[in-house]
């Protein structure tokens, strides 16, 4: 029952609303208010702020949500321990991908469907700073994303591959036979970008600046699908790293030839530090391991 309890307060921080909560528990309202009075009976410690609604959680109870958390994931471990010691591997895996890197999860996630029958996996477009809380509050249990963050000194990481990035076109004879151009170059032709808070355009932008020039782009979007359907539809051009291209639609109706000097960026697996890890976890992680990304993505730049 205690168990069932903090899960209550954990789906209480995800919904803020006590009604919402209720229903992600598939209980009544007054069952998950009422054992969340528990536990602060319990701990006689105030743990939620009431009003008329729900206002937040006390600073005491952060900290008690915090515990929760982790007293959630390790009983999650638990019964992984369990069902691997049957050699089964059985749960679901969330993953948290930022767009960009979005297009290579199915190459991921087929490599632990094939091996693992019994895994499951949630996959969400997550921001960098989305991913890295979600890590750390326990409701992620990986990431995929840019390696050369620092906040990363605190999380575990798993590189798979090196990105470079592409001038990306409708026709090729607007590339006038181009096998590479120059960022200076890029930056003069009518452009459809990601949006600046991305950390793909800030990587775009800094290699720009190191060129000597700057974007200004005549449409920006934070979805990878928008950007596609202005290159293909509205004759503008993008830049985007050369993974996107595994997207079969970017592969076959649009070209792209590499920008010089090259800009490589690393991609990899984000993960909380835990010892011992689950071995959901585990399992995944060396399933993808296995698909060689690299190969695969450079295999879709020009020959």
């Amino acid at each position: 029952m205690f168990i069932r309890q903090l899960s209550y307060l954990v789906a209480l921080s995800q919904a803020q609303h006590f009604r919402r909560a209720a229903a992600l528990c598939n209980v009544s309202q007054p069952t998950l208010s009422g054992a969340i009075r528990s536990i602060e009976e319990e701990f006689g410690l105030p743990i939620v702020r009431r009003g008329r609604r729900f206002e937040g959680f006390t600073p005491e109870g952060e900290r008690v949500l915090a515990w929760a958390r982790q007293v959630l994931a390790d009983c999650e471990g638990l019964r992984q321990e369990a069902s691997a010691s049957r050699r089964e591997v059985t749960g679901c895996l969330r993953i948290g991908a930022i767009p960009t890197a979005l297009p290579l999860v199915p190459l991921l996630t087929d490599a632990c469907l094939r091996e693992y029958p019994g895994m499951r996996h949630e996959v969400y477009t997550l921001s960098a700073t989305q991913a890295l809380r979600q890590l750390s509050e326990l409701d992620l249990d990986v990431g995929l994303s840019y390696l050369d963050d620092p906040r990363l000194r605190e999380f575990e990481t798993v590189p798979l591959f090196r990105e470079r990035y592409v001038l990306i076109a409708r026709d090729e004879s607007a590339l006038a036979g181009r096998a590479s151009l120059s960022w200076h170059e890029a930056a003069k032709l009518p452009l459809c970008l990601l949006t600046g808070n991305m950390q793909c355009r800030q990587g775009i932008d800094a290699a720009l600046a190191r060129a000597g020039t700057s974007a200004s782009p005549r449409v920006e979007t934070d979805s990878l699908m928008a950007l596609y359907a202005h290159v293909r539809c509205a004759s503008l051009f993008s830049i985007v790293p050369h993974s996107v291209l595994c997207l079969a639609e970017m592969r076959d109706e649009l070209h792209a030839v590499p920008l010089q000097p090259a800009l490589h960026r690393e991609i990899g697996l984000i993960l909380r530090e835990r010892q011992p890890r689950p071995p959901l976890l585990e399992a995944a992680i060396a399933a993808f391991r296995s698909v060689n990304l690299q190969a695969r993505v450079d295999a879709l730049l020009p020959a």
